[in-house]
């Protein structure tokens, strides 16, 4: 857009640079709302003018705030698969013995944050609010090197499970809780090893029957994997006109992918389980305990 004022700065995720051409305002006003919705970036982490002869990629102009946060989430995207990690959309939590995690998935309102609620509540800690970042590029299992910071939950439905935390139940807004005490998410100090993955459904009441969790296989594994690693990708954006997010990832990154996403379909747990918070975070937490590593073993 004519006359819209830029700046080309470099922003960290998880110890990678990017460098972006972007609208002035985003290390202005923007950048506090949106920092939190991009994976691996620390608080606080404002971007800096970017080095002298680095390319930098290009948000299109005219883009509002929310957009120029989806533009940044599918660069990301990019940067983070060229070094061999998934962008997911999923939830990780990490029990409070410091073990494996677990990382939870599922799509748009299927729960996977009222149970990391259910599990934080027990002691464990937040990893990643709903982004997160799954290293495939070494080991036999994958690590989780950190995600997004914001916690954003649905009012009524979290009201219904977590009265304690005094959200009106009326209305399908959301609100942010990551400021509350004991939900805040951390990023690890450095790697920590996936012990498994749960496709959560929250659904019914207190009374309904509790169910095991059941195996995924490796196809449907591989194809909940391919869906959430597109997630930065798969947003409509506002701007009528214009390139799609989708047009980051070109051909061979989309191939590089499909390699991660087979990985992790062979070589990392992946159950699905229904039933209330609670009950889902109790399995989580027996699922973390039986696929934990034998000391000493990488």
């Amino acid at each position: 857009m004519g006359g819209e004022e830029r700046c080309v700065v470099e922003l960290r995720s998880a110890g990678r640079g990017l460098a972006v051409d972007a609208p002035a305002a985003l290390v202005g006003s923007w950048w506090p709302q949106v920092a939190p919705h991009l994976p691996g970036v620390a608080p606080g982490g404002v971007p800096v003018a970017a080095r002298a002869g680095v390319r930098p990629v290009a948000v299109p102009g005219g883009a509002g705030m929310a957009d120029v946060r989806r533009w940044l989430g599918a660069y990301l995207h990019r940067l983070h698969l060229a070094h061999g990690t998934l962008c997911a959309h999923a939830v990780c939590v990490q029990p409070p013995d410091g073990g494996g995690a677990v990382v939870l998935l599922g799509g748009h309102g299927a729960g996977k944050t009222l149970v990391a609620l259910a599990l934080a509540g027990h002691g464990w800690r937040v990893l990643a609010g709903d982004v997160a970042l799954l290293d495939c590029s070494d080991g036999d299992r994958p690590s989780v090197l950190g995600g997004t910071r914001a916690m954003v939950v649905r009012c009524r439905a979290t009201a219904r499970w977590f009265a304690e935390l005094g959200l009106p139940p009326e209305g399908s807004a959301v609100v942010e809780v990551s400021d509350r005490p004991g939900l805040a998410v951390a990023a690890p100090g450095g790697p920590v090893a996936v012990a498994a993955g749960l496709v959560v459904d929250v659904d019914g009441g207190l009374s309904a029957a509790d169910a095991a969790p059941e195996p995924v296989d490796r196809h449907t594994a591989a194809n909940t994997w391919l869906r959430a690693s597109g997630h930065l990708l798969d947003r409509v954006l506002e701007t009528p006109v214009g390139p799609a997010l989708r047009e980051v990832e070109d051909h061979p990154a989309h191939l590089r992918r499909l390699a991660f996403v087979r990985t992790l379909a062979g070589r990392l747990p992946l159950y699905a389980v229904s039933g209330t918070p609670e009950r889902i975070a109790a399995h989580a937490a027996r699922l973390a305990a039986g696929h934990q590593r034998a000391p000493g073993v990488c």
